[in-house]
C-alpha cells in the first residue's frame, strides 16, 4: 500500500496502524504534503466550513514549579523574568478581549503559580462578568478533586499537552516528572466532561518517527476535542539552548493527519507556527487547522512569557490587531468566527 492510499484510508476509517503511521512519517515530502492537506481540508470544510475560530490567549504567570529542559520558563532559569497577574488585571484583559469581540479565553501559566482556589476565584469573576463566554485553561497538572472544583467554577475547557506519547522520550524531556501521572491527568478531564485537549511539539530533541507515530496513535484512542501542536523552537536559558528546530512542514503535515483522524477536532495554527514560518499560520490553516490564538496579555509581560526564543507577540499576531488576523485569513480563503467555537459533536 502506498502512502495516498494510507492518506486514503485515514481520511475514510479515520484509523492506522501503528505501521501504517509510521510510513507516512518516514514517507513524509512536499507531495504526500499535499496531498494530506488537500484531504484535511475537505474533512474540515465538512465541520467547520471556512470558519477559523478566534481565541484570545492570556498568558497569567511566568512562574512553573518544573524544570522541563526546553522550556524558558523552567525553574532553573534564573534569567527568566517573573510575573504573576492579580485577578484585576486578568479580568481587565478579559474585558479588552469582550470588547474585541472575542468569545473564549485561554489562560495560560507555567504549572503551580496558582492554587486551585485562586483559580477557581478568578473562573467564577470571569464567568459573571462574561457568561457566554467561553473559558479554557493551560495550568498543568492538579489532582482530580482539583479539577472538579474548577470545572464546577465554571472551566470550560482544558488544555494539557500530552508532549510525548513514548514515556522514555517524556523522561528524557521532563527527568523531574512522572509520564503516568500526566496521562491520569488527561483521563480525569476527559471524565469530568471537560472539553480537553492535548498535544505534543514537532522536532523536540530525542524524537523519532517512532515517537510520533506513537502520538498519532494517542491522538486516535484519546480522541481529544482540542489538540495543539507546534515545532519545537530553542530557548537560549535552557539545556536545549543549541538543538536545531522543528520545521514547518513537518508540523503542517502532522496538522493534516491530525484533522483526518477526528475531523471534528479544534486544531490550532500554533504561535510557535508562526514564530518559525512568517506564513506558518496561514500554511497550517490551510492545511487543516481552524484556530487561532491571539495574544491578549498586557503588553509590558509579553516578552517575559518567554518558553522559547524570538516568541511573536506584538505584532499582527496579537488580539489588538484583529482587523490585520481577518484580512490574512481572508487573504487564503477563510473567514473569522467570533463564536464561542465549541467542538462539534455529531457533525460527522
Amino acid at each position: 500500500m502506498n502512502n495516498k492510499t494510507l492518506i486514503d484510508k485515514l481520511a475514510l476509517s479515520r484509523s492506522l496502524t501503528h505501521g501504517e503511521y509510521l510510513a507516512l512519517i518516514e514517507g513524509f515530502d512536499e507531495e504526500l504534503a499535499q496531498y494530506a492537506a488537500a484531504k484535511a481540508d475537505e474533512a474540515r470544510r465538512a465541520v467547520y466550513g471556512n470558519s477559523v475560530f478566534v481565541r484570545g490567549l492570556i498568558e497569567i504567570s511566568s512562574i512553573c514549579r518544573n524544570n522541563c529542559l526546553y522550556c524558558g520558563l523552567r525553574r532553573s532559569n534564573a534569567a527568566c523574568e517573573r510575573y504573576k497577574l492579580t485577578p484585576e488585571q486578568i479580568l481587565a484583559c478579559c474585558a479588552e478581549g469582550d470588547a474585541l469581540g472575542i468569545k473564549t479565553f485561554v489562560l495560560q501559566a507555567g504549572e503551580g503559580s496558582f492554587t486551585c482556589d485562586e483559580i477557581c476565584a478568578f473562573v467564577r469573576e470571569i464567568k459573571a462578568g462574561y457568561p457566554g463566554n467561553a473559558v479554557t485553561l493551560s495550568l498543568g497538572e492538579f489532582s482530580r478533586e482539583e479539577y472538579a472544583a474548577m470545572k464546577q467554577a465554571g472551566a470550560d475547557r482544558y488544555l494539557l499537552r500530552h508532549e510525548t506519547a513514548d514515556r522514555e522520550h517524556y523522561l528524557r524531556l521532563h527527568p523531574d516528572m512522572d509520564y503516568d501521572n500526566r496521562m491520569r491527568c488527561l483521563r480525569d478531564l476527559r471524565e469530568l466532561g471537560y472539553q480537553v485537549g492535548c498535544g505534543f511539539m514537532v522536532g523536540s530533541p530525542y524524537q523519532t518517527a517512532e515517537c510520533i507515530a506513537k502520538d498519532l496513535e494517542f491522538i486516535e484512542q484519546f480522541r481529544p476535542d482540542m489538540c495543539g501542536i507546534g515545532p519545537f523552537i530553542p530557548h537560549k536559558d535552557t539545556p536545549f539552548a543549541g538543538e536545531k528546530a522543528g520545521g514547518t512542514q513537518l508540523t503542517v503535515y502532522l496538522l493534516s493527519l491530525i484533522r483526518l483522524i477526528k475531523p471534528d477536532v479544534l486544531l490550532p495554527a500554533t504561535t510557535a507556527l508562526g514564530t518559525v514560518d512568517p506564513k506558518g499560520r496561514e500554511k497550517g490553516i490551510a492545511a487543516g487547522a481552524n484556530v487561532i490564538m491571539p495574544n491578549l496579555s498586557p503588553v509590558a509581560v509579553r516578552d517575559k512569557y518567554s518558553l522559547y526564543d524570538n516568541k511573536i507577540c506584538t505584532g499582527e499576531e496579537s488580539a489588538q490587531c484583529m482587523k490585520c488576523i481577518e484580512t490574512r485569513m481572508k487573504s487564503i480563503g477563510f473567514e473569522i468566527s467570533y463564536s464561542r467555537g465549541d467542538i462539534r459533536h455529531g457533525s460527522i
